[in-house]
């Protein structure tokens, strides 16, 4: 289905609707997927063509990624990717709307669920990236920040970065690092590796990868769940070893609102596309629970 062009603080967005029209009467909200660091809409392959049946989806890629713009000048972090995401649902879905995000995608769809108020039907959080309050402090000790000065000095060197953007843009290293999060490496396959490569060929990649060294924390996880007032999913790949999924879980229970429900999986950090199937299921069983 073709999607009118969309833009973004005049720069052009890549997006995809696909689904049912909503019908006069019919309460069901949309749906908007939301990549995480690196990745795309194509990382939504397998989830899509199973949402698509019953829900209006969405899916567009961040400001920085994917077959979106890579402007130089935009201040890229949560505040960013959060006002794309509540412009989109404003400007192109127009109603209610569950957001789902995965990795630096679940903290984005988090800060505009709580931004859009009753605006945002939902919050689906897959392996979401993100700090609380009281992982913000300072490191303590001489050791402790000699550590962090120096390690910073080291990443703002143009040099380096480039180094490391030109390595870690080689298929062989995407391979690996995908391998290292999927427990289940079936689906790591060739037409994943491109969609992560594709991207960084874009003129602006480096820019935007330059960024991420400066990239603020951002509002914290316990402040935003504290203003979110739809309801949350949390999906686990609980063998994640990137965030420690086993570890955060306790701390996203302890500050999760009252109305959050859990699935937990046998998956890495990306468990929508290692375990789609089971995604899908989950997902589909709340959303048909939604008020």
């Amino acid at each position: 289905m073709l999607t009118q062009p969309w833009t973004f603080q005049g720069h052009p967005i890549h997006q995809l609707r696909r689904g049912p029209e909503a019908e006069a009467g019919v309460d069901r909200p949309a749906v908007l997927l939301v990549h995480g660091f690196g990745a795309s809409t194509d990382h939504w392959r397998f989830n899509i063509p199973v949402l698509e049946r019953t829900y209006e989806v969405h899916a567009l890629d961040l400001l920085g990624f994917g077959r979106s713009a890579k402007p130089a000048g935009p201040s890229y972090g949560g505040a960013l990717w959060r006002d794309q995401l509540v412009a989109y649902v404003q400007e192109r879905i127009g109603r209610p709307t569950v957001l789902v995000g995965n990795s630096l995608g679940g903290y984005a769809a988090l800060a505009a669920g709580a931004a859009l108020g009753d605006q945002a039907a939902g919050v689906v959080l897959l392996n979401a990236a993100g700090p609380f309050s009281d992982e913000q402090g300072e490191p303590k000790g001489w050791g402790a920040i000699a550590r962090r000065t120096i390690g910073s000095a080291l990443l703002k060197s143009p040099v380096l970065q480039r180094l490391l953007f030109e390595n870690m843009r080689r298929p062989a290293t995407v391979r690996r690092t995908l391998n290292q999060v999927y427990i289940d490496r079936t689906n790591v396959d060739d037409a994943l590796v491109e969609s992560i490569l594709a991207p960084s060929r874009d003129p602006g990649a480096f820019g935007v990868f330059r960024t991420v060294f400066d990239i603020p924390r951002g509002q914290p996880l316990d402040e935003l769940f504290g203003q979110l007032q739809a309801p949350l999913l949390l999906l686990w790949g609980i063998r994640d070893p990137w965030i420690n999924a086993a570890g955060r879980r306790g701390a996203f229970q302890r500050h999760a609102p009252a109305d959050t429900t859990e699935v937990v999986l046998e998956a890495g950090h990306c468990p929508h596309d290692e375990v789609p199937d089971q995604v899908n299921r989950a997902l589909l069983e709340w959303l048909d629970r939604l008020p």
